[in-house]
């Protein structure tokens, strides 16, 4: 649940913010006072604040700065009832991300507070950086038993015994990034692990990611920055989702790859690349090389090794031992005991054709053990599938159960399974965002964004 902090010395603005945003689902504190604020802030580490201007004790521009020096990433929306240009200027150039003036509307409040939630979760992808303390992972990481599985295996123990590029391609959710993972830990399991996600970050933003920049190298560049391929050192680079990568920068990764070695941005110095480079995508690769939209000599470049991961439908004994191995995983994370799965929804698994692949089955899981009452898992606890108002359409739907004239039905895709779940829990819900964004596990942001792309109105779904 994000939380607000608003700091204001008008009590009946605190006391209507408060109100206002803890029924859309925030998590609020009040302040009347900058010192109050300040405190609080360190306190309960807010992730946006809403700042007056005007304070008895402190300026706002102080306080402003104070926040900012504690956190850079925190996201200040300033008010103030006076409406001028200079003062205006002054809080964005000392970094407030928003400006609003009072009286508030709140529409206009709604919309910086989700800008300001979105901003932070795109800046968290932007890191794209995932530096995991070392742990063991192995072969046995990765549930298989299948001829492809296996097959699988052998490629691991096979590259893990040399840095060659290695390209992972498999749909999403086929765990891509684990085997990415387990091939580090056979191989330099002391050294740095490094993943960056390339569809999350703009091009720009992404070479400077992965190569670095010098001071003053452009508007911004405050200092020596090191990027990815540097940090990695002896270890592994992981670039997912690499199809997403602009030409522009894939002529410059070519290089890097036959060169080994790279300039910072803004630099002259020549840095020698050590770590080993792994490349994933959902896409065909080669279908993008024959239309164009991806080079041919890089693809060759990343292909030496390839890894084709099936997907969960075409692995369908693994999913009872995938299953327990979740199951597992799940009870120690949630300090949880749940004994297992009925073997009617072990069925109901076999026969289902999981398009979101392992990440949708464990994502069931991990709802489905949350909420249940008892030790084994049930029909009623995986609404997703068997729903009490949805579960004949998407039971027929996603399992491909004959209809009245014997024909099979269509396929659920697991976007058409999202809306209806969406849906079913905003009647259940009574519409209220906070209930629903708890019940479905996701940010404020992450629901209008789906809300969205379904063409959801609160509306339309009442009754």
């Amino acid at each position: 649940m994000p939380k607000i902090l608003v700091i204001d010395d008008d009590t009946s603005i605190c006391e209507s913010l408060e109100l206002y945003l803890t029924e859309e689902g925030y998590e609020v504190h009040t302040a009347l006072t900058g010192t109050d604020g300040l405190n609080k802030a360190v306190e309960v580490s807010p992730d946006v604040v809403i700042l007056d201007i005007r304070l008895p004790d402190i300026d706002g521009f102080t306080i402003l700065e104070d926040l900012k020096g504690e956190d850079e990433d925190i996201k200040v929306i300033m008010i103030t009832a006076h409406h001028d240009m200079d003062t205006t200027i002054r809080a964005m150039k000392e970094g407030a991300f928003d400006y609003i003036h009072k009286p508030i509307n709140v529409d206009e409040l709604d919309i910086a507070i989700q800008k300001a939630l979105t901003s932070l979760e795109m800046e968290k992808k932007i890191n794209g950086l995932l530096m995991e303390p070392s742990r063991d992972f192995r072969v046995g990481d990765i549930i298989g038993t299948g001829s492809a599985m296996r097959e699988i295996f052998k490629t691991i123990g096979v590259v893990s015994q040399s840095k060659t590029t290695v390209l992972i391609q498999g749909g999403s959710g086929t765990g891509k990034e684990l085997i990415a993972k387990v091939i580090h830990y056979n191989t330099a399991a002391d050294e740095p692990y490094i993943a960056i996600n390339c569809s999350a970050i703009v091009d720009t933003l992404l070479e400077s990611e992965l190569f670095g920049h010098e001071k003053g190298s452009f508007t911004g560049a405050i200092s020596r920055k090191l990027g990815k391929f540097e940090l990695a050192r002896y270890g592994t680079i992981f670039l997912d989702e690499i199809s997403e990568m602009s030409v522009n920068l894939q002529a410059k990764l070519l290089r890097v790859l036959q060169e080994m070695e790279f300039e910072r941005i803004g630099g002259k110095d020549r840095v020698k690349v050590n770590a080993r480079i792994i490349t994933a995508t959902n896409k065909n690769l080669k279908e993008l090389v024959s239309e164009g939209k991806f080079r041919d000599d890089l693809y060759y470049r990343l292909n030496i090794v390839a890894i084709n991961i099936p997907p969960l439908r075409e692995r369908r004994e693994d999913i009872l031992p995938l299953v327990d191995y979740l199951l597992k995983k799940i009870n120690r994370d949630l300090h949880k005991k749940i004994a297992g799965v009925s073997d009617e929804m072990i069925d109901v698994f076999i026969k289902y054709s999981w398009p979101g692949n392992i990440r949708e089955l464990e994502n069931l899981l991990v709802r489905a053990v949350v909420v249940a009452q008892g030790q084994v898992l049930g029909r009623e606890d995986f609404p997703d599938l068997l729903g009490s108002s949805v579960s004949s359409e998407v039971q027929e739907e996603a399992l491909g159960v004959k209809n009245e004239r014997g024909e099979d039905s269509k396929l659920c895709t697991i976007d058409e399974i999202e809306e209806k779940h969406i849906r079913e829990v905003i009647r259940k819900a009574g519409n209220n965002k906070g209930k629903i964004c708890e019940i479905l596990g996701i940010s404020r942001p992450t629901l209008e964004r789906k809300l969205k792309k379904y063409g959801i109105k609160f509306e339309s779904v009442k009754g």
